[in-house]
């Protein structure tokens, strides 16, 4: 069938405003206004999908989207017989092209209203939702003491109101395959910032909002965008945002994928991947975060994150790195979030392989490109105002273990940096140990000379007792640099407690100064903890539970009191924090169940 001469054309035939098809609006192309297809959409062979919205009518997603909403509604009635269905309400992907309204600023996430009715959310349109974020009280629970028992599961389970179809439907034209709308990406990223180095990230968010208006070749990659706004959803449990989790990670991982093959914005692919897998280590989700971690710390290798650059030529080693896109740095933020970027992927590869049991990924051997000298973490506004580290690369970890100081290394995530190094070789030393043999006299000396560090260490950091005076954020990341190094402590007498009193009494005193990080976090606190927090107290629970058993079975008996209450402040901290963090939940359940056998 022919198409019909074009309508609505000014003096020199130039289709009016406004009245181009949606598919030449979104390419910037000349449409000629034909219908039911015009001439751009036939010969593009996308007849089928010219649609007009000239506000006579409902197009074809509209009428697809009220067609899944009736769905979703019947399919949501016929699960749940008593189950009464909401008033529908619509969202119109053109409302804002059409009534020329500015997108609202998402600067205050405390004053934050989100209602899903108005939510470009595959399922916004089925249910409406509101909520007001606070970010210091990102979760809800009844009692701290009885975690939600669906989030115990280890496993996460996709929404139901997911549909496989909307993805390739839901989007406007203001946005890209991966990018969500304006407004809502504002309010994900207010919801994420105070959290970031909950997961371990340290970006320039204001440099993050901003490129979200500029043209997508220049944005952030999808994967580290994605990443945060599937955060954002996970820390803001139990609210109704939650439940797009899913959606967001299966972005990040089709980004991921795609980013990988077309080897572009390689930093943003490994922050992205780091967050990934800090995601599903939160969730339980083991294999998984293994695998990304792993996968991050090789990357970051291979583009020689672990590398100083030379400031006289000014860029990052890119040999073989042509295909990646380690420019030369313009400012010292980029450069900085770089730094990040390592020390971000070494405390995951540091810890988690000590939790996991799992070699660790990144080298740090003699030769130069085997070693660490990438300059330590500052935060994010000493790079913007542009202090960078310029002295001679030296090997930064093998440093500071033989005792040198650097001015830089003082920040609080250069603090969080050291502890994890300590974490890492505590367990290494102790796991060298072949238990059947006497200790040789090399693996005391060395067991020594990390005693005599990890003492240095907390002697640097500031005391407990004066957190509170620190800012919010910084907070923290010190809570865990204490709770780490004690750790330490804990793992690298743990092996030698059953033939040696002396170790078993350091051991047990580690312990204990671990458990007094416990009484100084708040409970706003919990919402803000690295996750790496959890697996060290399941740690120092297990060796006050040896003490107790040891106590008990001695003779004469001793007082058992004080471990009891010991471990019993573990416990509240591991249940308070496991619907925050279910990777914790079944350790919690673990100690109140051995608690009371003994």
């Amino acid at each position: 069938m022919a198409n019909k001469a074009p309508q609505d054309t000014g003096l020199q035939g130039t289709l009016q405003r406004g009245k181009a098809c949606l598919r030449c609006r979104k390419r910037k192309m000349r449409c000629d206004g034909s219908k039911p297809s015009c001439q751009q959409c036939v010969r593009a062979k996308k007849g089928e999908a010219c649609e007009y919205d000239d506000g006579k009518g409902k197009t074809r997603t509209q009428l697809l989207r009220e067609n899944i909403v009736r769905l979703e509604q019947r399919i949501r009635e016929l699960e749940d017989p008593e189950y009464i269905s909401p008033a529908v309400t619509l969202y119109d992907p053109h409302a804002h092209s059409r009534s020329g309204s500015s997108s609202s600023s998402f600067s205050s996430p405390g004053d934050t209203s989100f209602s899903a009715s108005h939510s470009p959310f595959p399922s916004g349109a089925s249910t409406v939702y509101s909520f007001d974020y606070s970010p210091p009280i990102a979760f809800g629970s009844d009692s701290p003491t009885s975690p939600d028992p669906s989030w115990c599961q280890l496993q996460g389970v996709p929404s139901p109101s997911l549909s496989p179809f909307i993805p390739e439907i839901f989007f406007d034209e203001h946005q890209t395959r991966y990018q969500p709308p304006l407004e809502l990406a504002r309010m994900l990223l207010d919801i994420f910032s105070p959290h970031r180095r909950q997961c371990g990230l340290d970006l320039h968010m204001a440099w993050i909002l901003d490129s979200l208006t500029l043209p997508e070749e220049k944005q952030r990659h999808p994967v580290l965008m994605n990443a945060i706004y599937m955060w954002a959803c996970f820390i803001s449990r139990p609210e109704p945002l939650c439940q797009h989790e899913e959606h967001y990670l299966g972005l990040a991982l089709d980004a991921l994928r795609d980013g990988i093959r077309l080897g572009e914005k390689v930093t943003d692919i490994i922050q992205g991947s780091c967050l990934l897998s800090m995601y599903f280590l939160a969730n339980g989700r083991i294999l998984e975060g293994s695998y990304h971690a792993s996968a991050a710390a090789a990357l970051a290798v291979q583009c020689g994150l672990h590398l100083k650059a030379s400031h006289e030529e000014h860029h990052w080693p890119a040999d073989p790195l042509e295909s990646f896109d380690l420019k030369p740095l313009r400012t010292g933020v980029r450069e900085g979030e770089r730094i990040l970027a390592f020390w971000q992927v070494y405390n995951l590869d540091r810890c988690w392989s000590v939790i996991l049991r799992k070699p660790t990924v990144i080298p740090d051997g003699l030769n130069i490109q085997q070693s660490i000298n990438c300059p330590w973490p500052q935060d994010i506004a000493e790079y913007e105002a542009g202090y960078i580290d310029a002295g001679p690369p030296q090997q930064t970890i093998r440093a500071f273990f033989e005792g040198e100081i650097s001015p830089s290394s003082f920040s609080s995530q250069a603090l969080r940096v050291k502890a994890s190094a300590l974490f890492s070789r505590a367990d290494q030393l102790s796991t060298s140990w072949d238990t059947r043999m006497k200790p040789s006299a090399r693996l005391l000396e060395d067991i020594r000379t990390l005693e005599t560090t990890i003492a240095q260490f907390t002697s640097t950091l500031i005391p407990l007792g004066q957190l509170d005076a620190v800012m919010f954020e910084d907070k923290h990341v010190l809570l865990a640099a204490h709770t780490l190094a004690y750790t330490a402590s804990v793992q690298l007498y743990r092996p030698f407690t059953k033939d040696s009193a002396t170790m078993f009494s350091k051991c047990s005193q580690a312990a204990r100064a671990c458990v007094s990080v416990i009484k100084h976090i708040a409970e706003r606190d919990f919402n803000f903890l690295d996750p790496i927090i959890g697996p060290c107290w399941s740690f120092v629970a297990d060796t006050l539970m040896v003490e107790l058993e040891t106590r008990k079975s001695s003779w004469p008996l001793a007082d058992t009191t004080e471990v009891r209450n010991q471990i019993t402040s573990i416990l509240y901290a591991m249940t308070t924090l496991s619907p925050r963090m279910p990777i914790v939940a079944i350790a919690a359940s673990k100690v109140q169940k051995k608690l009371t056998e003994l």
